[in-house]
Formats: structure tokens, C-alpha cells, sequence
């Protein structure tokens, strides 16, 4: 039987309800002693005089989720943290909005940090998800990591 793999994408924004909710969960796990969150925001980038109002995230979902397991494999490997959470949107996001969240808590607040800068410069290089930028006017582009 195939393994259930861990979906870390939703529609839309990632409300801050959700950010508070997945922190508010931690409180009975007293072995943690420091949580790391990293918050990506959608920018109102000026691109040529042209300013972005959103951006449409799309992913090839099935092979973006297998590519996550293993980044989230390493991570676990690597280091010797409690637990990770990765939240990633699908659709539209406007600007100012979040678009990913990465939760990582361990015993102590350096292993949090390390792990979760790894994870996110992981999935920034490596997972397929691609962003196509709203302008005013509704024109696009795809989108360049940096």
C-alpha cells in the first residue's frame, strides 16, 4: 500500500487564525524549548513600472508532495528537531497576504532555526511550485525565485 504522504498545500492565503491555532497546539508539548516560524508574504513588486497585485501559485501537487516527504526526511535526519510543519498556497494570493509557513520546534531555539532555514531555502530551490504574477490590469508573468 502506497505511503499517505503529508499535504502541505490549502487555496488561498494562509490566515493568521491558522498560524496562531498551529502554535496554540505546541503548549502541551513541554519538551520543546524553542519554536522557529518563517512567514512568506506575497510583495507588491514594481516590475518595469508595473505593480504586483497577486500571485497564482500552481504545483505539480503529487510530485511537489513526494519532493516534501524527502526534504522533510532530511530535515528529521539532519536535525534533532520535535516536530515541522509546512504550510504552502495554491491560487491567488494578493499582495501583503502569506503564502508559506514554516513551523520547526525543538529542545533547543538554534536546531529550530537551523532546521527551518534549511527547509525553506529547500523548498524554494527544490519543490515544484511555481508562482505566475498578477500586475494591475491583470497582466502576467511567471515568476523568478530569488
Amino acid at each position: 500500500m502506497a505511503m499517505q504522504l503529508k499535504n502541505i498545500f490549502m487555496e488561498g492565503a494562509i490566515p493568521a487564525s491558522f498560524i496562531a491555532d498551529s502554535i496554540a497546539k505546541h503548549a502541551t508539548k513541554t519538551e520543546i524549548g524553542g519554536h522557529n516560524i518563517f512567514l512568506g508574504q506575497v510583495r507588491a513588486d514594481d516590475i518595469d513600472g508595473k505593480i504586483v497585485k497577486a500571485i497564482d501559485y500552481t504545483s505539480h501537487i503529487d510530485m511537489a508532495l513526494e519532493k516534501m516527504h524527502e526534504i522533510r526526511e532530511a530535515i528529521f535526519a539532519k536535525y534533532e528537531i520535535t516536530c515541522m510543519h509546512v504550510h504552502h498556497s495554491l491560487g491567488i494570493v494578493k499582495a501583503g497576504e502569506l503564502c508559506l509557513f514554516v513551523f520547526t520546534s525543538s529542545k533547543h531555539r538554534k536546531i529550530a532555526i537551523d532546521a527551518c532555514t534549511e527547509c525553506v531555502e529547500r523548498i524554494k530551490s527544490e519543490l515544484p511550485v511555481w508562482g505566475k504574477e498578477i500586475f494591475e490590469g491583470d497582466e502576467y508573468q511567471w515568476k523568478v525565485n530569488k
